[in-house]
C-alpha cells in the first residue's frame, strides 16, 4: 500500500493432494468468486483510506492528527477485510502481492496461477477506482477529480521500495513459517506502522496507488506521480522476495495462501 494502502496478504489452506481444477482455488472458491472478493475488498480498502482522510481533514487542521486518524482507520479496516475475505481469495487486494505469489508458485507450487493473476490484477485496479469514487460520493466531493498531491521526489520512491519490500517479506515469511493465521493482525499492524516510518506513508500497492489518483483529497496522489510509485513498488516486491529467499532459506510452508 494497503496502503496506504493498502496492502493484502495471500491466504493459506492446506495444499491439495492433487492440482485443483483450473477455475477453483485450493479453498474451493471458483475464480469468479475470488475475483469478486478481490474487487470488493480493494474497493472497501480504498474507501476506508480515502474516506477516513476526508473525515480527518474536516475535523482538524493538525496534519499529525489527520495522519493518525487515517492510519488507525486503515489498520482496523484492513484487518477486518483480510479476516473476512482471506478464505475466499487470499485477500491480496494488491497486484504486488498477487504477482509475487504467482512468481513463487510458477513451478507448480501452491498459489495463484497466471490465469488467476490475469483476473485478480484488473479486479483490484477496478476495485480501487470504485472505492475512491465511493468515498468521494459519501463526503459530497466531486466523484472524479484528479489529485494535485505531487509525490514524485526520490525519497518518497525509496519509501515505497522499503514499504513494499517489508510487506512482501512479512506475507511470505508468515507463509514459510506456517503462520498465515496471524495475517489479519500482522499485515494490518505493519501497514499502520509503515504509515509512520516510511516517507511515502506506505502505499505499497499499485492498485491502491491508481485508485488514489482519482481523488483530490488528503489521501490522493497526482497522476504524474503514479508511474514512479508503481515502479518503486514492483522493485520493492522483487527485493522482498529476495529477502524471503535469504532469510527463510530451506523453509516451505504448506501454502502461500491464507485460510
Amino acid at each position: 500500500m494497503a496502503s496506504p494502502a493498502a496492502p493484502a496478504a495471500p491466504a493459506a489452506p492446506a495444499a491439495p493432494a492433487a492440482p485443483a481444477a483450473p477455475d477453483v482455488a485450493p479453498s474451493g472458491s471458483p475464480l469468479v468468486a475470488r475475483a469478486a472478493a478481490e474487487l470488493v475488498g480493494t474497493a472497501a480498502l480504498v474507501a476506508v483510506v480515502v474516506g477516513s482522510g476526508i473525515q480527518a481533514t474536516g475535523l482538524t487542521q493538525d496534519v499529525g492528527l489527520q495522519l493518525l486518524a487515517n492510519s488507525i482507520a486503515t489498520v482496523f479496516g484492513l484487518g477486518v477485510l483480510i479476516a473476512l475475505l482471506g478464505p475466499v481469495s487470499g485477500a491480496h487486494f494488491n497486484p504486488a502481492v498477487t504477482l509475487a505469489e504467482w512468481w513463487t508458485a510458477r513451478r507448480g507450487g501452491a498459489g495463484v496461477t497466471l490465469r488467476d493473476a490475469a483476473v485478480y490484477v484488473p479486479a483490484q485496479v477496478v476495485g480501487a477506482v470504485v472505492g475512491a469514487i465511493l468515498a468521494d460520493a459519501m463526503f459530497g466531493e466531486p466523484l472524479v477529480k484528479w489529485s494535485t498531491h505531487d509525490r514524485s521526489s526520490g525519497n518518497l520512491l525509496l519509501g515505497e521500495v522499503v514499504a513494499t519490500a517489508g510487506l512482501i517479506l512479512l506475507v511470505f515469511g508468515l507463509a514459510r513459517t506456517d503462520r498465515l493465521r496471524f495475517a489479519p493482525v500482522a499485515v494490518a499492524s505493519y501497514i499502520g506502522a509503515a504509515y509512520w516510518f516510511t516517507s511515502s506513508t506506505s502505499f505499497a500497492n499499485p492498485a491502491v496507488t491508481i485508485g488514489r489518483a482519482f481523488t483530490d483529497t488528503f489521501a490522493g496522489i497526482a497522476p504524474g506521480s503514479v508511474p514512479g510509485f508503481i515502479v518503486a513498488q514492483l522493485a520493492g516486491a522483487v527485493v522482498g522476495l529476495a529477502l524471503v529467499a535469504l532469510v527463510f532459506a530451506g523453509r516451505t510452508g504448506p501454502s502461500e495462501r491464507v485460510d
